[in-house]
């Protein structure tokens, strides 16, 4: 039987509407898309809380340079080089330094904060086993979301997840059309079955092995946190964190466009860069804020390292870079569990914790990619150089 199919048809070329991942996260259009981000999707408020508590201004001269491939650069020409959005610095709880080069950017401006959603998501089932909602990081998935009974995710424990350890999914790459990265953007903002995509990862190693970055991993560590609290995850994010910190600001979660609409726990959390650099501060202060435990302090701990081998600065493999190490949904930059960590999204965000020269830096960025490795380096070589300065200055 001959079909009468148009071949044509099965390689037509994706509409706008496919493409509107691409589309928004293009420059010069990211700068005002990583800040509008509420005027283009649904989304869940996480409200402030009854108090604010404003931050100390101590503003301090930052007339530094920092070396990068055998070259000195100003903080100016980083933020030309890297496209920088909002840069806030603090030195013991209060901005010493804070501008906003971005064309949409400023104090209140909240920020498409990617992939730094995963390390609030970590903090939130900190909160949840201090709780006692999650039992312990040794819990099945499944134990949750039966629904994943049946998928490559069966045999995962939390702790797997926290640790990017599930042995399930590809390398995480955004420049393979068909990659599961992109089929879950897709499904995200074209109106697709989020679960389904995630629930059709396939097993490439043992669980618990091997570090594999996921954004699966994280945003089903969201959705056992809804699970478990009976709550969406902004809901127990403002109940349990945010009305806790003395934000200036209500933060947001954005939603897929598909009913039920779901949050991003691995990558739609939006606030202002001094709200985020509060929650440095808590990593600093292991988890106080105006007095309250917010996050246990243990898990802040668990937070700044790992003694599993294949977390260690420099074993990551394929999926992270060579100065990175990982723990918790926290990126690790030393061996000591007092040295600096990050949070990081895609596009050049960065949370930049430094224990011990009692530092945070918020960076916020527009590039023109998702991922670059020399962007990230130079990044990370201008945060180290700003946090010395303080850890030696001051």
């Amino acid at each position: 039987m001959t079909s009468t199919a148009e071949p044509a048809a099965a390689a037509r070329e994706p509409s706008w509407w496919d493409r509107q991942g691409d589309l928004i996260m293009r420059r010069p259009i990211n700068e005002w898309t990583f800040t509008h981000m509420n005027w283009l999707m649904p989304t869940e408020r996480v409200a402030r809380g009854p108090f604010r508590s404003p931050l100390p201004f101590d503003p301090h001269p930052l007339d530094l340079t920092y070396r990068f491939e055998d070259a000195d650069y100003s903080l100016a020409e980083l933020h030309r080089r890297t496209f920088t959005t909002a840069f806030v610095v603090l030195h013991h709880g209060a901005i010493v330094h804070e501008t906003y080069p971005g064309a949409f950017a400023g104090p209140r401006t909240r920020m498409q904060l990617f992939s730094i959603s995963k390390s609030v998501t970590s903090l939130l089932i900190g909160i949840a086993l201090n709780d006692g909602v999650i039992g312990s990081v040794k819990d099945r998935v499944t134990d949750y979301r039966p629904d994943f009974i049946g998928t490559a995710y069966e045999e995962n424990t939390i702790a797997d997840l926290l640790d990017m350890s599930s042995g399930v999914g590809d390398l995480e790459t955004w420049e393979v059309a068909d990659s599961g990265i992109k089929r879950f953007e897709q499904a995200v903002m074209g109106g697709g079955d989020v679960a389904t995509v995630v629930r059709g990862a396939q097993r490439r190693a043992p669980a618990g092995e091997s570090f594999n970055y996921s954004t699966f991993d994280a945003q089903i560590l969201g959705w056992v946190l809804e699970a478990a609290t009976g709550k969406t995850i902004a809901a127990y994010a403002e109940e349990r964190l945010w009305r806790h910190l003395g934000a200036d600001r209500d933060a947001y979660y954005w939603l897929t466009r598909a009913r039920p609409r779901t949050a991003i726990g691995a990558g739609s959390f939006n606030a202002t860069a001094r709200d985020l650099a509060r929650l440095g501060q808590l990593m600093i202060d292991d988890g106080l804020a105006n007095g309250r435990q917010v996050v246990p302090r243990d898990w802040v701990r668990r937070s700044r390292g790992s003694e599993q081998p294949q977390l260690a600065v420099g074993a990551l493999g394929p999926s992270g870079y060579d100065h990175y190490g990982y723990a918790n949904q926290w990126w690790t930059l030393g061996t000591e569990c007092f040295q600096a960590f990050t949070a990081l999204g895609v596009h050049g965000q960065y949370l930049y914790v430094d224990p011990t020269a009692d530092v945070v830096i918020v960076k916020c960025s527009a590039w023109p990619t998702q991922d670059d490795e020399s962007r990230d380096r130079e990044t990370v070589a201008a945060l180290r150089r700003v946090a010395d300065h303080f850890a030696i200055t001051r």
